[in-house]
This record gives structure tokens, C-alpha cells and sequence, in this order.
């Protein structure tokens, strides 16, 4: 890994460099956004797997990862009620 490089979990990766620093699949060029949209519009994972070239070990730490980030985020209700 180069020194820019961040590990955020296995497998996932951030890099100024690649996808404008978003959490990318380690050695690959593809976004986590990007999977979780293909698997959202209800690819499977060994659809993403070979349009992607990646693993199934990569999709689900991406799932993982993308978890992870979410069960960490405060939600706010930002409506006012009056």
C-alpha cells in the first residue's frame, strides 16, 4: 500500500488518488457505493462478482464495511414542529 493509502476494514482501502479517495475494494478501482447500488437494484452477488471482478469475499466486506459505517452514524430530526 502506498503511503496515502488508509485501511478502513479487510479488504477496503481509501486513496486520494483512486475513485476521488472513496472506500474502494483493496487492489481494485471499485467503489463501495458502486456495489451496494448493483446489489440494491438486485444484482446477486455472483453477478457483481463477475461484471466487477472481484470476489465474494470482496462483496461481502464491502456489505461489511458499509454496515459497519452505518451502525455508527447519529441520525438528527432536523424538522421543526412549528
Amino acid at each position: 500500500m502506498g503511503a496515502m493509502v488508509t485501511k478502513l476494514a479487510p479488504r477496503i482501502v481509501a486513496d486520494p488518488k483512486i475513485q476521488f479517495g472513496r472506500p474502494v475494494v483493496e487492489g481494485t478501482r471499485v467503489d463501495v457505493g458502486t456495489i451496494l447500488r448493483h446489489l440494491s437494484a438486485g444484482w446477486n452477488l455472483e453477478t457483481v462478482a463477475r461484471e466487477f471482478a472481484l470476489t465474494r469475499e470482496d462483496i461481502l466486506a464491502a456489505v461489511a464495511y458499509a454496515a459497519n459505517v452505518m451502525s455508527n452514524q447519529r441520525y438528527t430530526d432536523d424538522r421543526s414542529d412549528g
